[in-house]
C-alpha cells in the first residue's frame, strides 16, 4: 500500500435511530456538546450541509491550541450517509490530496444503528493510527451524548 491510499475503517453499533445519529452529527449546536476525544472540546462548529458546502470544526486542545478540521461535502443522504473531504490544520498545500470520510448510518432494527466510518485517503499509518484514536474517541462521546439526551 503506498502513501496516501491507507484506508481506516470503523464500525460501532448505537442505540439510537439512524435519523437521530445524523442529526447529531450534522446540527451545530448537537455536534459541539460531542465531538471529539475526550481529551478534545469542539469550540466552534459550521456546516453548510449541502454537495459542494462546506465546514469546520474547532477542536480546543489540552495544551491550548486548535486543530481545525475543515472540508467540503461530496454526498449528502439524510439520513443514512455523509461523504465529506478532510483535511487537517490550516489551508491544504496546493496540489496536496485531502483524505475523504465516509459515515454510513445503517439502522439494524428499530432505535438501534450501525455506524460505519470509512476514513480513506489517509498518508501514513501513523495518521491512520491517529485517526483511529480520534474517531473512536468520538464514537465514545457520541454515544455519551445520546444516552444522556
Amino acid at each position: 500500500m503506498s502513501e496516501g491510499d491507507i484506508t481506516l475503517v470503523l464500525k460501532r453499533t448505537i442505540r439510537a435511530s439512524k435519523r437521530r445519529l445524523f442529526s447529531a452529527w450534522t446540527d451545530p449546536e448537537q455536534l459541539v456538546k460531542w465531538w471529539g476525544p475526550a481529551w478534545v472540546r469542539c469550540s466552534a462548529a459550521e456546516l453548510d450541509l449541502r454537495v459542494g458546502g462546506h465546514y469546520r470544526i474547532d477542536n480546543a486542545l489540552p495544551d491550548g491550541s486548535v486543530a481545525v478540521i475543515s472540508g467540503t461535502f461530496e454526498r449528502v443522504s439524510p439520513p443514512d450517509e455523509l461523504v465529506y473531504t478532510w483535511h487537517l490544520g490550516g489551508h491544504p498545500a496546493e496540489g496536496a490530496a485531502d483524505s475523504r470520510v465516509t459515515v454510513r448510518f445503517d439502522e439494524t432494527q428499530p432505535g438501534t444503528t450501525d455506524v460505519i466510518i470509512v476514513h480513506e485517503r489517509i498518508a501514513s499509518a501513523a495518521i491512520r493510527d491517529d485517526h483511529e484514536k480520534g474517531w473512536l474517541g468520538c464514537l465514545d462521546s457520541l454515544e455519551q451524548h445520546l444516552a444522556a439526551a
